[in-house]
């Protein structure tokens, strides 16, 4: 990256100036960038101070003891409510007088750019341009309702008696009152004349006009609250359960309603009540269904629903019988709860010690002495991780058994449960009972942390004992545990981009003054993690640089919308569609295991396997079940992606390829990185393996073989075609005359045909001149197709008891009726132009010599000689007689018929039969050389690879029929495999090798084009192999990929949280506020420690773009 880099360039420079000021005062654009008369500015000052006016109105009135102060801001409140009517009524009909065409709802962002030409002070364009309006009518009315009652409280609170009275100070009235009035003056300008573009941009279009409401609900709430005075204390915030719980009148049934709910609100609710209406909708209908939406790949089968229902029964009849038979006694160190707490600590010592080993760092700094220390096939992983596979089975008991049974003795036996409840009880109780099934882990530390506090604190005259229950302990334990953890993650975000900024040397002189200010300033900088930490927001660094700001709130998945709606889809993303079914199963099995770690929502994860980058993030988390959203990154990797990727691997290499005889338990050597590696994941995916064929497709030995395997790879094909089509046929209709003979209409090969010459025909077009050019190195080229289709007229047969012939145009490419089998078929003939009508000869008719001959009988339309008759003789000799016997052999349509070898021998014997495929065998081979019957050039092979044939007599016949036209280029394609594999393997040594690899190839493979749509189908169907000839004209070598299906290790690590938070924090601020979208911007330039550029790829659309994104995938943990 050059030193260079602007962080904003010039021209964002000036918008950001411009944009800036606005957002401070609320709306009031002083700073245009261009002349604009100077009543422009004062009328924008005269609406910025308006409510200051109307307020002054009021408080005037009230300190000259006219009014009293709620008469004072009802006053205020109702002109300003008059006043927000009158400013959106006049901008309604400035609208109605200026704008002809239908007004956008949609907010333009270059329109800020756009200069305007303004006539009059009160001009429609003026008011237009000051007062844009609402979109909505609905906005208009409760705006302006809104304005009225925020300008009325304010008034009220900032009465100078009232603050001189609660402040003492005349000096500190004045600034209140100066500031306060500031303040809600860009309220309300925000509010009903113009608003500004918020810092905390969360969406691209604002449809509901959320945004003008932010600054008056801020105002409107901290005056409400102030006003209040301590009436908001008792507001109740327990809702739903907690409600309930309060009024239920029996201790008993509290218990047990809070555990049952607390047990079926940890569930997946979505799930479980879809796959339940899906099975009796499948069984009514008495189909299966097949998937539930939502990725899931699995019904809920009904073992779930039992398990569900005893775990169920059972946490009630322990909750109810403990609770009922049980002794209390909470200050005893010996009571039943002391006893249960014990064993609470020594479950979760050892479950914390199970989830450790599984992964292959412990702390994220030690090497896990127990983890396979070399893993590099899946077969020696399992082998080596049998141990640990053992370990997470009985992690998986303890967590989802015995835990949730351990800490739901210990809430039953509470002595707060036992006497009148309160709302405390209610709401920490009712919090608890469903965090024991939630997060069971969470819950465990909290329970152990009570429990410990309990026993080494005995003294009830504290306050920890004295005023709080148990329920209450536990829910500020929770918190300050979640804060806790969001505190050290945003801390160690906070150092690493320190770390970043100082080890990055091209720009170490501009950054070196941030990190000194940090560290003086350092307490300050605490201050601003411990205030994002409360707040649950990130932290945000400005251009991911050590200026930290706190961030806006955001949900736990960052970006609005539904979860996998969008992705930048190209032809990369259908690898992670076939990965993402195994990756998921795979995912189960670690995530049960505890080899991810702790499960919290808003934890990301980060996959790698050779090109392919997999980002993971939860969701969701309940009781044996986890949410997860997975995204695949792109796989064209420009320079920053390959530095970012390339620290990756080298993270990944330290951690799982580590020598047999290296230290026992080593240190993390890339703590510092935002990434943690975490396990390895055996997932059945795509291996790429790319190589060069220079040697062989330019090997004059392998070009001459090309062209004798090839005649015998397209009798192979036809063979097998014509075999599998008469089993389908033959599968829908019977025969209905076995004893006829077949007659086929061939012309006399003594007679030449009538066939027009070279120089005669039409054919040849520019277009297929320039498919033909001699640069093979462009993109790959397609073949353009004939559209108009060459029609024979009817043939009149004068001989009596003949079978009628049909007209040879009606061209089938689908299945064939048996009567057509047996139709005359004229061959040799030109095709006339429509309308034309001309006199054909008789035509000697010739039969099949074999009654079965018609199984394996090309389409009648195949049948046609468009090649002149000394063409077709002297390329007949080609033609391979012991290879088409051997093949006929071959056939599987021959096996259920009685005496089949006698059978099979008839058909060889059929002379007919065979002048069939000669003639159908070399027109497709002279199309695919062309007129020159010279050894092809490795141009010439990959342009016809390519499905650009050379023109040639034959083409034009061959376009027109698309199902012969794909079979000869599938027999062209197979060659082109055989001749590599030879050069790679050995030659050929008889016929059954050569027949088994083309039906492997057959079978288990797919070539072609990496462009065809029957390549994604291919991945997507999960195919064996793959394989695709290209040219690279970088390095002017032809190059072979082939795609290899098999199990294979993905490495998956931990991000920091946090670190993914603060980035697209910045990622949204600096796009959607600063508008900085240049692509060299700073803070997508690749940084090794922070993974800047991935991480910003793994953003939502339209700041991120991801080419893969899942729909909410649904993981079952036990």
């Amino acid at each position: 990256m050059s030193p260079d880099v602007p962080l904003l360039n010039d021209y964002k420079q000036d918008f950001f100036l411009k944009r800036f000021p606005q957002t401070v005062l609320g709306g009031p654009r002083l700073n245009l960038g261009y002349c604009a008369p100077p009543y422009i500015y004062v009328n924008q000052i005269i609406l910025f101070l308006m409510p200051w006016v109307l307020g002054g109105i009021g408080t005037l009135l009230y300190q000259l003891g006219i009014l009293e102060d709620y008469y004072t801001a009802a006053l205020s409140g109702g002109l300003m409510l008059f006043t927000a009517f009158v400013i959106q009524f006049t901008s309604l009909y400035a609208r109605s007088r200026w704008v002809t065409v239908e007004r956008m709802l949609t907010t333009d962002i270059l329109a800020e750019e756009d200069e305007h030409e303004f006539t009059s002070c009160a001009g429609a364009e003026t008011i237009k341009f000051l007062i844009p309006g609402k979109k909505h009518t609905a906005n208009t009315v409760f705006h302006s309702v809104l304005a009225g009652l925020v300008c009325g409280l304010g008034t009220w609170y900032l009465l100078p008696n009232r603050i001189t009275l609660l402040y003492s100070s005349a000096g500190g009235t004045v600034l209140l009152f100066f500031f306060g009035w500031m303040t809600l003056c860009i309220g309300e300008y925000s509010l009903i004349v113009n608003t500004a573009t918020e810092t905390a941009t969360f969406q691209t279009q604002d449809t509901y006009e959320i945004t003008p409401l932010m600054r008056p609900l801020y105002i409107f709430f901290f005056v409400s609250i102030d006003l209040a005075h301590r009436l908001l204390i008792m507001f109740i915030i327990s809702t739903g359960t907690a409600v309930t719980s309060y009024f239920i009148p029996s201790t008993v049934g509290v218990v047990l309603f809070m555990t049952g709910l607390g047990f079926l609100l940890s569930l997946n609710l979505s799930e479980i009540v879809f796959g339940f209406k899906h099975s009796v909708t499948g069984h009514r209908v008495g189909t299966k269904s097949k998937a539930l939406p939502n990725g899931l790949e699995k019904q809920f089968a009904w073992k779930e629903y039992l398990f569900y229902s005893i775990v169920l029964v059972l946490a009630l009849l322990e909750t109810g019988l403990l609770h009922h038979f049980a002794g209390f006694s909470q200050n005893s160190k010996n009571s039943p709860q002391a006893i249960v707490g014990y064993i609470l600590m020594i479950l979760f010592i050892i479950l914390w010690i199970l989830k450790e080993i599984q992964s292959v760092y412990i702390f994220g700094i030690f090497r896990n002495p127990i983890y396979p220390k070399h893993v590099q096939t899946v077969t020696l992983f399992l082998e080596k991780q049998t141990k640990l596979m053992k370990i997470g089975v009985v992690r998986r008991i303890l967590i989802n058994l015995v835990s949730p049974f351990a800490m739901i003795a210990f809430l039953s036996l509470d002595s707060s449960l036992q006497g009148l409840h309160s709302v405390s009880v209610s709401i920490g109780f009712t919090r608890a009972f469903r965090m024991v099934w939630q997060n069971t882990e969470n819950a465990l530390l909290e329970t152990v942390i009570v429990s410990s506090v309990h026993l080494l604190i005995s003294n009830t005259d504290i306050w920890w004992n004295r005023n709080l229950d148990t329920g209450i302990r536990l829910l500020l334990v929770g918190i300050m545990r979640d804060r806790l953890i969001q505190f050290i993650s945003k801390l160690q975000f906070a150092v690493t981009v320190l770390l970043a900024s100082w080890t990055e040397k091209k720009r170490r002189k501009s950054t070196t003054t941030l990190c000194v200010l940090n560290i003086v300033f350092s307490p300050f900088v605490l201050v601003f993690i411990v205030f994002s930490a409360l707040l649950s927001s990130p932290l945000l660094p400005l251009f991911t640089l050590p200026l930290f700001l706190v961030g806006f709130p955001r949900p736990v998945q960052s970006w609005p919308g539904v979860v996998g709606t969008t992705a930048c889809v190209c032809a990369d993303t259908v690898y992670y569609y076939q990965m993402v079914p195994s990756l998921n199963t795979a995912l189960q099995s670690a995530l049960a295991a505890g080899s991810l770690g702790l499960l919290l929502p808003g934890s990301h994860y980060l996959g790698r396997f050779q090109d392919r980058l997999i980002w993971i993030m939860i969701l969701e988390c309940g009781y044996t079940y986890c949410c997860i959203n997975i995204k695949g990154l792109e796989l064209q990797e420009t320079s920053c992606h390959t530095a970012e990727a390339r620290r990756v691997d080298e993270v990944f290499e330290g951690a799982f390829e580590q020598e047999e005889y290296a230290r026992v338990c080593s240190i993390n050597e890339h703590f510092g990185n935002v990434l943690t590696p975490c396990t390895v994941l055996p997932v059945k995916l795509y291996s790429d393996a790319r190589n060069v064929l220079s040697g062989i497709i330019d090997s004059h030995d392998n070009l001459k073989e090309f062209k004798g395997d090839l005649v015998k790879v397209l009798v192979w094909i036809l063979l097998q075609y014509c075999s599998r089509r008469s089993n389908m046929q033959e599968n829908v209709h019977k025969t209905e005359n076995k004893g006829k003979a077949s007659l086929i209409i061939l012309p006399p090969l003594n007679t030449s045909p009538q066939t027009e010459s070279p120089e005669d025909t039409d054919s040849l077009n520019s277009e297929n001149l320039d498919d033909w050019s001699d640069d093979v190195f462009g993109e790959e080229p397609t073949i353009k197709k004939g559209k108009e289709e060459k029609v024979l007229p009817g043939i009149n047969l004068p001989i009596p008891g003949s079978v009628e012939s049909q007209r040879v145009g009606k061209h089938s490419t689908g299945t064939v009726t048996e009567n057509s089998l047996y139709q005359a078929v004229a061959l040799g003939y030109p095709a006339t132009d429509k309308g034309k009508q001309e006199a054909v000869a008789y035509i000697p008719l010739m039969e099949f010599s074999c009654p079965h001959s018609h199984l394996l009988s090309l389409p009648e339309e195949w049948i046609s000689n468009c090649l002149p008759n000394s063409k077709v003789k002297e390329m007949s000799s080609l033609f391979p007689e012991d290879w088409y016997h051997f093949v006929l052999r071959q056939l599987e349509c021959f096996h259920s018929e009685e005496n089949a070898s006698n059978v099979v021998e008839e058909i060889a014997k059929d002379r007919v039969l065979k002048d069939f495929y000669v003639h159908a065998v070399m027109t497709c081979y002279f199309s695919l050389f062309g007129a020159d019957n010279m050894i092809p050039s490795p141009g010439h092979i990959l342009r016809v690879y390519s499905g650009v044939f050379p023109w040639s007599l034959a083409l034009d016949w061959l376009t027109e029929k698309p199902e012969l036209f794909q079979l000869a280029l599938k027999a062209f394609r197979y060659t082109l495999k055989l001749m590599i594999d030879k050069a790679s393997l050995g030659p050929i040594e008889d016929f059954k090798e050569l027949t088994n690899c083309l039906e492997e190839y057959e079978s288990d493979w797919y070539i072609g084009l990496v462009s065809d749509e029957k390549w994604k189908e291919a991945i997507l169907q999960e195919k064996p192999y793959l394989f695709s000839l290209g040219y690279d004209p970088n390095m002017g070598v032809y190059t072979g990929r082939v795609l290899t299906l098999q199990e294979l290790l993905i490495q998956v690590g931990k991000l920091n949280a946090e670190a993914v938070r603060g980035q697209w924090a910045n990622l949204s601020w600096e796009l959607l506020y600063a508008t900085n979208d240049d692509e060299e911007r700073y803070s997508i330039q690749a940084h090794p420690l922070l993974l800047r550029n991935l991480t910003v790829q793994a953003a939502d659309p339209p700041l991120g773009y991801p080419i893969y994104s899942s729909k909410p995938l649904h993981i079952h943990l036990f």
